[in-house]
């Protein structure tokens, strides 16, 4: 039963082209895509369009499947199957080209859907192609089954946002931007005179079972709801002079946000082209040095007239972060849950350290602060020769955690060397502004909470093998477990030392997890 169904009537070559580039921003893994329509109707041209965009390379090469009735294609965000079943002489020859295996691994178009003799998937796109009055443009139809109704109402709400934003032009390049673990998706827009944005999918959150106190996770771990958290940090930070995207429009009740793009001189992938990690890590300390000068506000005002409140860390955030460990790695690792009596001794252990650490002073805790999230601007001055992005998960709390982010990166090798470096830098920094800057409880506080983010790490990435099979995140584990070991020798740490050498021994550290 077909839940959801809009109209694109008279559209020219290059809206098709467009509308195929917004509808792969849509599409997921395990989405079947129908298209209806008579020879000549412009279904091939529209399947082409999708592939080059979802490949992100224009000019790949994309056969007709009019003779080999499918044409297979792997791209960064899933496989892609292209079939065409015109030819098709038994609908059974369908199980022999594999639809089933396709969709497992990523998203098939099946031109001619109806000669599949209801082999088609149920839950799918549709889209019926006509020809317009005019003889070079078409009339689109695109129908949505029950379980994809919402997205494709989604699709409309962007098209709706992009038009007002002044962005809806045919013309203007629409791509989707590779994300890392985050349900936030992101697209780069680009004009025909090279003018660019970036655009954020950021629908509310909708909150998961209460697990606790009878909060959710995200309550409980005070992650952001809503785009108005990334829309007040952002104002305020930019505000303060540092070089956080400027907001082009913003849709705060549906969630998205057209904002300014700074471009892919991402601190990672510029270390991974040759260039300088030291150069670019002190222009980071300095950088965050330069936030934490600024008094985080409690309440930021918004433009619908509500104020943003900016979440305090706590025991509660934590506590269920570092438990991450138990409830995913563990069981990664063992088999089996970690029993109760590792738990409560995990839990009594940290419990001093978090008391420790909430204890002293606190500014901004951006939460991200590292290599993914940070932007080389090579024109601007310090400290707007980095760029800022993905903060909407900030609070108020410890000064050191940003910095343990930064120099304890998950994504990345720092080296020791660079660390002291580093870690020296930005205590010289904040001792100059402030003489009575404790040194000694700092660095207390780095090594606790570097142990506290890449036990969260460890746990992160096991759920996102185990449950969302990004398996890609298991080669982050040994350099995430060198942090923690070297966070670890802190001699306040010592108890917490002896639980993971007990608990989880060094020489099982290395061990496949069970995924």
């Amino acid at each position: 039963m077909t839940h959801s169904e809009y109209s694109f009537p008279n559209l020219t070559e290059a809206d098709v082209g467009r509308l195929a580039q917004e509808i792969a921003f849509l599409i997921q893994a395990g989405d079947t895509l129908a298209l209806e329509g008579d020879l000549g109707a412009g279904k091939s041209t529209f399947a082409r369009a999708l592939i080059r965009s979802v490949a992100g390379d224009p000019k790949l090469e994309i056969p007709s499947p009019t003779f080999t009735l499918v044409q297979a294609y792997e791209t960064p965000r899933f496989d892609i199957a292209h079939f065409d079943l015109y030819r098709l002489s038994d609908p059974s020859e369908l199980d022999e080209l594999g639809l089933d295996a396709a969709l497992s691994r990523g998203v098939a178009i099946v031109e001619w859907p109806s000669r599949g003799d209801g082999r088609i998937p149920a839950e799918r796109l549709t889209l019926r192609f006509d020809e317009a009055a005019a003889f070079d443009r078409r009339n689109i139809g695109i129908a949505a089954s029950a379980g994809l109704a919402s997205r494709l109402d989604r699709f409309v709400s962007i098209r709706k946002f992009l038009k007002r934003a002044g962005w809806g032009d045919a013309w203007t390049a629409f791509s989707y931007l590779q994300g890392d673990a985050s349900p936030r998706r992101y697209a780069r827009l680009v004009k025909p005179d090279g003018t660019r944005a970036i655009l954020m999918d950021s629908p509310q959150r909708p909150d998961g079972p209460p697990i606790r106190d009878g909060k959710p996770y995200s309550a409980i771990a005070h992650l952001a709801e809503s785009v108005k958290a990334f829309v007040a940090i952002d104002r305020t930070l930019e505000a303060a002079g540092i070089a956080v995207p400027r907001i082009l429009a913003e849709d705060l009740g549906d969630g998205l946000l057209l904002i300014e793009d700074f471009g892919d001189a991402v601190f990672g992938a510029e270390v991974g082209k040759g260039r300088s990690q030291d150069e670019l890590w002190t222009r980071g300390v300095d950088t965050l040095v330069a936030i934490q000068r600024v008094p985080p506000p409690a309440r930021i005002p918004l433009s619908d007239g509500s104020l943003f409140e900016l979440p305090v860390a706590d025991h509660g955030v934590l506590e269920i972060e570092t438990e991450l460990l138990l409830d995913w790695y563990w069981p990664a690792l063992r088999g089996e849950p970690a029993p109760k009596s590792a738990r409560d001794e995990f839990n009594a252990l940290w419990t001093p350290v978090f008391d420790r650490v909430l204890a002293g002073p606190k500014t901004w805790l951006l939460r991200d602060y590292h290599s993914p999230n940070l932007i080389a601007l090579d024109e601007r001055s310090t400290p707007r020769d980095v760029g800022v992005i993905d903060f909407q998960d900030a609070m108020i709390g410890p000064a050191a955690y940003d910095l343990v982010s930064l120099l304890q990166d998950a994504r990345i090798d720092v080296p020791e060397r660079l660390e002291k470096q580093m870690f020296d830098r930005y205590v010289s920094a904040v001792t100059a502004r402030n003489p009575k800057f404790d040194q000694t409880e700092f660095a207390f506080s780095y090594a606790a909470l570097g142990a506290q983010r890449n036990t969260k790490i460890l746990g992160i990435f096991a759920r996102l093998a185990m449950r969302d099979g990004k398996r890609q995140y298991l080669a982050h584990l040994p350099r995430i477990w060198g942090y923690l070991e070297r966070d670890l020798l802190h001699d306040d740490l010592a108890p917490l030392k002896a639980w993971y050498d007990a608990n989880l021994p060094r020489n099982q550290r290395a061990e496949a997890l069970n995924i």
